[in-house]
C-alpha cells in the first residue's frame, strides 16, 4: 500500500467512523436573559424539532410547552428561587421556530444564579446558548448543558478569558483546526485542486478573507446564524470541494454537475415535505448555485481568480463555524479585539501548518518516487472527500 492509497483509506475510515457530535453543536436552543436590577426577564427561542420532543415527536400545543419548561427554568438570589413576576407565556416566533418568555423577580441582584434544565431530561445533548444582558448595556455569552445547568451571574461578568493572555486565544485558534475534521478536510480539498503555487495563494486568500470576515460577525454579535445550518454548510463545502476536483481532472462537468445540484434540490423538496432542518429555499438556492458553478469551472482553463471567489464564500461559512469554538467560552466586551487578532491568528498558523504538512508529503512521495500519478490520486482522494462530506450533510440535515 503507497502513500496515497494509505491516506484516502484512512480518509474513508474517518467517514464511516464519524458521527453527528463531530458537528459544533445538534440539538440546540437559544435564551436570552435580562438582567435589570432584582428583575430578570427570559425568553427562549427553539425550533420545532427540539419543542416536538415534548410530545414524543408531535408539534406541542402552548400549554404542553409551559407545562414542560416552566418548573425547568428560574433564579436563584443565593439559596432562594426568585418569585415568577408574570405568567409565562408563548410568544410569536419566526417560521419554524417557537418561543416563551418568563419573568422573574428576586430579592436582591446579589449572588444570583440562572438555571435552565430544558431538554436534558429528553436528549442528554442538548446545548443552549445563553446571552445574557446587562442594564448597563453589558452582555456575555453563557452554555447551558446537560453538565452545566447552572451559571453564576456574578462570575460572568468577569468571564474565564477575562484574564487570559493574547497566546492563549492564538492556542485556541490552533486547537480549533487540529480537532476539527471537517475543516482539516476542506483544507486538503484546497491543497488537491491547486495545481500550482499561485492557485494555492489564492484559494487559501479567498479562504482566509471568508472566514475572518463571519469570525468577527458572530462573535461580536452583530450576525448569529443557527448552528445546525452551519454545521450542515460546512460539511457541503467538503463534498462540493471534492466534486470539484473530480470536474477538473475527469473533464466531464455536465453530469457531475447536475448530478450534485440534483441532489440539493431533492433534499429541497424533502425539506418542503418537513424532512430535515435547512431551509428549502437555501437548498434550492444550493442546487441552482453548484450546478452553475461546477459547469463554469469544469469549461475555464484558469478558473484561479474563479475559484478565489468561491473559496471566500466557503470561508464565510466556516467562519461561522470557528466562532462556535468561541462562543462557547465567557466573552469579555473589552478584550474582544484581542480575542479575535489572537484566535484568526491561531487559526491562520494551524491552516498554513496543514498545508504545509500535506505540500510536503507530495513532494516527498514523489522524491521517493512512492506516489501515483497526479489524476489517480486526486480522484481517490476527492471521491474520499465526497463521500465524507455527503455523509455529514445528510446526517446533519437531517438529525
Amino acid at each position: 500500500m503507497d502513500f496515497w492509497t494509505w491516506l484516502s483509506a484512512s480518509l474513508l475510515a474517518c467517514a464511516m467512523m464519524a458521527s453527528p457530535a463531530l458537528a459544533h453543536t445538534r440539538s440546540e436552543s437559544h435564551t436570552t436573559w435580562t438582567i435589570d436590577g432584582r428583575i430578570v426577564r427570559m425568553n427562549i427561542t427553539a425550533p420545532d424539532m427540539e419543542m416536538a420532543r415534548i410530545d414524543n415527536g408531535k408539534r406541542p400545543a402552548d400549554r404542553q410547552i409551559l407545562t414542560y419548561l416552566t418548573p425547568r427554568i428560574g433564579v436563584l438570589s443565593g439559596k432562594n428561587a426568585c418569585l415568577v413576576a408574570a405568567p409565562p407565556r408563548v410568544v410569536l416566533a419566526a417560521t419554524g421556530f417557537r418561543r416563551a418568555e418568563f419573568a422573574f423577580d428576586c430579592p436582591t441582584d446579589a449572588d444570583m444564579h440562572l438555571r435552565f434544565e430544558g431538554f436534558f431530561d429528553l436528549i442528554s445533548t442538548h446545548i443552549d446558548l445563553a446571552q445574557i444582558q446587562f442594564n448597563n448595556g453589558d452582555f456575555v455569552e453563557q452554555l447551558f448543558s446537560n453538565d452545566a445547568q447552572e451559571i453564576d451571574v456574578t462570575r460572568s461578568r468577569g468571564g474565564e478569558l477575562a484574564g487570559a493572555s493574547f497566546f492563549r486565544f492564538v492556542q485556541m485558534g490552533i486547537m480549533h483546526i487540529f480537532t476539527g475534521v471537517d475543516h482539516m478536510s476542506f483544507l486538503l480539498g484546497l491543497v488537491l485542486i491547486s495545481r500550482r503555487l499561485r492557485d494555492l495563494i489564492f484559494v487559501v486568500t479567498g479562504f482566509t478573507i471568508g472566514h475572518s470576515l463571519t469570525l468577527g460577525l458572530a462573535v461580536t454579535g452583530l450576525i448569529r446564524p443557527h448552528a445546525e445550518f452551519i454545521d450542515a454548510l460546512v460539511a457541503l463545502t467538503i463534498a462540493l470541494i471534492g466534486v470539484e476536483n473530480l470536474v477538473v481532472t475527469l473533464k466531464r462537468p455536465d453530469k457531475l454537475a447536475i448530478i450534485s445540484g440534483f441532489v440539493l434540490l431533492l433534499m429541497g423538496f424533502l425539506r418542503l415535505a418537513g424532512i430535515g432542518v435547512l431551509p428549502p429555499l437555501l437548498l434550492i438556492g444550493g442546487a441552482l448555485f453548484t450546478t452553475c458553478y461546477l459547469m463554469i469551472s469544469g469549461h475555464l482553463h484558469d478558473t484561479g481568480r474563479l475559484r478565489m471567489v468561491v473559496t471566500t464564500v466557503f470561508g464565510l461559512i466556516h467562519g461561522f463555524g470557528f466562532a462556535a469554538d468561541l462562543l462557547e467560552s465567557r466573552l469579555p466586551r473589552e478584550k474582544l479585539a484581542e480575542i479575535l487578532v489572537g484566535f484568526n491568528l491561531g487559526v491562520e498558523m494551524a491552516q498554513l501548518t496543514v498545508v504545509l504538512m500535506v505540500t510536503g508529503g507530495v513532494l516527498t512521495a514523489r522524491r521517493l518516487r512512492i506516489a501515483t500519478p497526479r489524476a489517480i490520486t486526486v480522484d481517490t482522494l476527492a471521491s474520499a472527500l465526497v463521500a465524507i462530506g455527503m455523509f455529514w450533510f445528510i446526517v446533519r440535515s437531517l438529525a
